[in-house]
């Protein structure tokens, strides 16, 4: 076996899968898979499109085109630039906007592609980041939109919690509803997707606002919680993901640097508590392959300290040499650095 590896545990995934899909099909409420987290890992993703999803939705076009040959639709989470305006169109079906320009410009590639691209309008609640803001007039933007020959809208959505933390609410998903009737009855049109969120919106169910029937769902799916108080999902694994790296030295050193302390590999001074003497161990993985706040040790013997580019510090209490390996859970931050990290093997488990 070959160190540092992330193990994938796909039967656990795909029970979580079944368990959310179930879930939100009691709601009336359809699911994307959102894969963006995997940084277009082929072979888990490959394993679950099939249970029932509505899409699969990913913020970069280089990993829709991995997914290729999946048979589901594909969504373009993040606002397309207009400069993968002609990429979007080819590797997407559908899109994310808010920018009548950048519409536009999907709407010319389209036509060169001779498609019809599917866009989903985005409505800042309040959280932020993306979306026409709520209390602006859009009607303007929409009837714009509407006559474009190459651009079909296919509803609207909102985004919570990634900026501004702020949680979806049934008072704030109403608001999204409220666009949307006034749109439909102003246009004389039928929206076929209301997306009210990702894993974040997963807490109100079954109690969410009637009229959201699509939610984009990645964290709650690969770690088993939904995201806007942190809870665990009823029925749902935590544990799909495990890191295993590798002691490369065991020492009993001071816990406390000797001599005149200046900034660390990344330009920071270093805070550390002198503990006096202790049995320290170095692994084969740093800050490259994942920011360390984002790892917990499996063994209640094991301590982070600190580290650097390539090399992760711990404490150890117990008998450790080199050779040994240490186990990790990892949380969403640290799962996304991981995957796109080339220098952690991926191992597969049934």
């Amino acid at each position: 076996m070959k160190y540092p590896v992330l193990s994938i545990n796909l039967r656990k995934i795909r029970e979580n899968a079944r368990q959310l899909l179930k879930m939100c099909k009691e709601s009336g409420i359809s699911v994307s898979l959102v894969s963006k987290v995997l940084a277009g890992d082929r072979k888990t993703i490959g394993d679950i499109a099939g249970l029932g999803f509505s899409q699969l939705a990913d913020s970069r076009i280089e990993n829709l085109i991995a997914f290729s040959d999946i048979n589901l639709p594909k969504v373009l989470l993040r606002l397309p630039m207009p400069s993968e305006a002609e990429a979007v169109v080819r590797h997407a079906d559908i899109s994310l906007n808010s920018e009548i320009e950048v519409i536009k410009l999907l709407d010319k590639e389209a036509a060169k592609q001779n498609k019809t691209h599917g866009i989903i309008l985005i409505f800042d609640l309040g959280d932020l980041r993306e979306g026409i803001f709520f209390r602006d007039d859009y009607l303007e933007e929409v009837s714009e939109i509407l006559k474009l020959k190459n651009i079909r809208l296919l509803g609207i959505g909102t985004n919570l919690t990634c900026y501004g933390g702020i949680i979806p609410t049934y008072e704030n998903l109403s608001e999204l509803i409220k666009i949307k009737n006034r749109i439909e009855r102003e246009f004389s049109i039928k929206f076929e997707i209301i997306s009210g969120g990702n894993s974040s919106s997963l807490h109100l169910l079954p109690n969410i606002p009637p009229g959201i029937n699509n939610l984009r769902i990645g964290e709650a799916l690969f770690l088993g919680r939904e995201t806007a108080y942190g809870k665990i999902l009823p029925g749902l694994h935590q544990d799909c993901f495990e890191l295993a790296a590798e002691l490369i030295e065991v020492k009993t050193k001071p816990s406390y640097p000797i001599g005149i302390m200046g900034m660390d590999s990344f330009g920071r001074v270093p805070e550390i508590k002198d503990r006096g003497l202790m049995k320290r161990g170095i692994l084969a993985i740093g800050k490259q392959d994942a920011a360390l706040e984002d790892l917990t040790p499996l063994d209640e013997n094991v301590l982070i300290l600190g580290g650097s580019s390539d090399h992760l510090l711990v404490q150890l209490n117990g008998d450790f040499r080199p050779g040994d390996t240490l186990r990790f859970a990892v949380n969403y931050p640290g799962l996304l650095r991981i995957m796109t990290s080339k220098y952690v093997k991926k191992e597969y488990l049934e």
